[in-house]
């Protein structure tokens, strides 16, 4: 669950800080004014691509920090930083952590559904997926991906038997070639990074060295050091709180802030004495760097890729010596594969197509209760296996999702008929019809209103609000009827401040929430007339959160007897 997040000096916004809450929390402002840039942070926070770009104007450096509550590992701080050279590093509770740990945290923090997902439903070859996840049939997918990766590997295997001697002298003289230089500087996965953050830390040794001190002098060291003044501190607050009470909520916190800055003193001292400030470390660290760039141009881009081209190269040599009788099992092992293969593939279909009826009628009753009542829905297989030149990693099927938003019509490919509010609904359908009741879950949703209004937005905005009584959910949107669901409301406003356009982002309650969703249903002419409709609608969605509540009470109470 996403508790706080911080940003500072990304694209528009210079500083912003927000904490958000349980339930459905919503996001409104102006087109323009930045509210997607918060969705783009926490995306950013949780390992997508980083750019240069991404550095507000005249910066040396964005950053992005949040506080998310994991059931699994507690309180996570993650922060993220980006130069304007397009570099950035991650951290994890103040440990350096990789793009790809962070995208391993992002599967059970965030599910981000952005403003243009629904887009991605045109392409039929994300259907399967969505219906194999509906299903529980990913470990199964996997599993068949994986045998057709070995009867791929042996059709190649096979190709390669076949090569005469002087083919096999050439190409294993280029594999020698190749591995010998992999095998010659023998990366290790992750090292280029944590190289290239520990040459910037050499690099500046001489001032790292200096900062620590100094602010290990200051907090801990010096006669007049920040912790030995804490004492008289708290001796004047607990003075302050005999006279009121109001203080003594900061009494409780003494020992905890003392002990976080004696933490950071001693890291401070400590992490000095870990740099090694020698120019020969640098140019050690410099070398083995160069080295690896050398590599990844010639065999990456990426170190994984390198690593992984050295143990193909490393598999096919042993294969290219081991002599042509090897190769005359080729046959026989890729004809057993191709069996597994074919076992599984069928095996998968013959599960998602029992799996596809059920998860149609969950999508129809999902659209029902977003007003799409009468609208029929199926998931549709090509008769019999894909032919062998469509086998692959997802099987042997090939299915589309159809669908009949309207009564009288037939069913179609969704791509040639639901229009834009459609899609928005049926992928709201679709992103929730899986969200499980894993505690700590956060669902953020760019808006997800495009295309509806009216009546429709309003059940829109039920169902969110639904959703937020199991889930933290956090919602970017232009339309009232949604934004007076939320349980909290945050407005996000554009201005400009010695000559620069600022971001920032306030809380509403009362008389300013009423006001923005005026803003919302009137634009700029807010009259006494829009300031009573919004007043009714956000008092209505307020009836409506109390009357599901109370009902829920009511079912819940027997059980607890």
């Amino acid at each position: 669950m996403l508790r706080f997040l911080r940003i500072r000096n990304l694209a528009v916004i210079e500083a912003v800080e927000v904490e958000f809450d349980d339930g459905f929390n919503v996001l409104t402002g102006e087109t323009g004014a930045g509210k997607s840039i918060l969705v783009e942070a926490v995306g950013l926070l949780l390992g997508a691509r980083a750019s240069a770009d991404l550095v507000r104007t005249g910066e040396a450096l964005a950053s992005i920090e949040a506080v998310f509550e994991d059931p699994e590992a507690g309180e996570l701080v993650i922060r993220r930083d980006i130069t304007n050279q397009g570099r950035s590093r991650s951290y994890v509770n103040g440990a350096l952590a990789t793009a790809a740990a962070l995208r391993d945290l992002s599967a059970r923090l965030v599910e981000l559904h952005g403003q243009h997902a629904y887009q991605t439903l045109l392409d039929p070859l994300t259907h399967l997926p969505l219906l194999d996840a509906h299903a529980g049939l990913t470990a199964l997918t996997s599993k068949t991906g994986d045998l057709w990766n070995s009867v791929r590997v042996l059709r190649d295997q096979m190709d390669r038997s076949r090569m005469d001697d002087r083919e096999r002298r050439a190409r294993l003289e280029l594999i020698a070639f190749q591995a010998g230089e992999i095998e010659k500087v023998s990366p290790v996965a992750g090292e280029d990074e944590e190289l290239g953050a520990l040459r910037r830390v050499l690099a500046s040794a001489e001032r790292v060295h200096q900062l620590c001190a100094e602010s290990y002098g200051v907090l801990y060291e010096r006669e007049e050091a920040v912790l030995a003044q804490l004492g008289v501190v708290w001796k004047r607050v607990a003075e302050l709180a005999a006279i009121d009470p109001k203080f003594a909520t900061y009494l409780d916190l003494r020992d905890g802030i003392k002990s976080q800055l004696e933490d950071l003193a001693f890291f401070l001292r400590g992490y000095a004495a870990d740099v090694d400030a020698s120019p020969e470390r640098l140019a050690q660290v410099e070398e083995r760097l160069a080295a690896l760039e050398r590599l990844k141009r010639k065999h990456g881009p990426t170190l994984d890729e390198v690593i992984d081209r050295g143990r193909m190269l490393a598999h096919e040599r042993a294969l290219l010596t081991e002599g042509t009788d090897e190769g005359r099992n080729f046959a026989r092992e890729l004809e057993e594969a191709n069996a597994a293969y074919l076992a599984a593939a069928r095996d998968l279909s013959h599960r998602r197509r029992a799996a596809a009826v059920e998860f149609a009628r969950r999508v129809e009753a999902l659209l029902t209760e977003l007003a799409m009542d009468r609208a029929r829905f199926e998931v549709r297989f090509d008769e019999g296996d894909a032919p062998p030149e469509k086998w692959g990693g997802g099987g042997i099927d090939r299915a589309e999702f159809f669908v009949s938003p309207n009564p009288g019509e037939e069913l179609r490919p969704l791509v040639r008929v639901a229009s834009g509010g459609e899609l928005s609904r049926l992928m709201l359908a679709l992103q929730t019809l899986e969200a499980r009741d894993a505690p700590g879950k956060t669902l953020i949703f760019d808006e997800v209103d495009a295309g509806i209004g009216g009546r429709v937005a309003g059940i829109v905005g039920a169902r969110l609000g639904d959703l937020g009584r199991r889930f933290q959910v956090l919602c970017i949107t232009h339309l009232p009827q949604i934004a007076a669901q939320g349980t909290s409301h945050f407005r996000i406003e554009k201005s400009i401040r010695r000559g620069r356009t600022v971001t920032s982002v306030d809380r509403l309650e009362g008389d300013g929430r009423i006001q923005e969703v005026a803003r919302m249903i009137g634009g700029a002419a807010v009259t006494a007339t829009v300031l009573a409709s919004a007043q009714e609608l956000l008092a209505g969605a307020g009836e409506r959160r109390k009357a599901k509540a109370k009902a829920k009470a009511k079912v819940q109470w027997p059980r607890s007897i």
